[in-house]
């Protein structure tokens, strides 16, 4: 599975879903399971490079500004949540997490956000297809630490001041 078929898989059921995570997730075990183990391993081995290439402090600090606050938990499941809008949100928010101002057409912190289905996915078609876990995907260590210039994530003013945009549509 090469990336462009990575992207294809995450829009079709996204679409499907009408935007809806947990649907998309279960669109999206529906979708994998028709393709084959190999295949399904590779999409997973997609999905968690851009999971660990999206543990940035400017990436959270986005997120806390989006969902009101954001501990650990949460923003492990808003990366997912990411990654399930799409190649264009995804890599836009990747260049400058700023611009999710732009690029969220709606966003509800309600119902949006949260994709912690969809992180575990290819696991869940991997396993009902073979019996077995998805094997290693042969990818490098998670960073330990978020990637980039700490922010304060409780510290409104430096929200405000870091995320300009987002804080003015989306901010408390």
């Amino acid at each position: 599975m090469d990336e462009t078929e990575f992207w294809d898989l995450i829009d079709s059921t996204r679409d499907a879903a009408e935007g809806d995570a947990e649907e998309q997730a279960d669109l999206l075990v529906e979708a994998l399971m028709q393709l084959d183990p190999d295949s399904v391993v590779d999409f997973a081995r997609h999905f968690e490079a851009r999971y660990n290439r999206a543990y940035l402090w400017d990436l959270w600090g986005a997120a806390a500004v989006l969902l009101n606050g954001a501990g650990d938990d949460t923003f492990d499941y808003f990366r997912c949540w990411l990654i399930g809008q799409g190649r264009e949100v995804f890599e836009g928010a990747m260049h400058d997490p700023d611009h999710l101002a732009d690029l969220l057409e709606d966003f509800d912190d309600a119902v949006d956000g949260d994709g912690e289905d969809l992180g575990f996915a290819a696991d869940e078609a991997y396993e009902q297809m073979t019996g077995a876990e998805t094997p290693d995907l042969g990818l490098p260590n998670p960073p330990r630490e978020p990637q980039g210039t700490v922010v304060d994530l409780e510290d409104e003013e430096a929200l405000a001041e870091r995320f300009p945009r987002l804080w003015e549509r989306f901010g408390r």
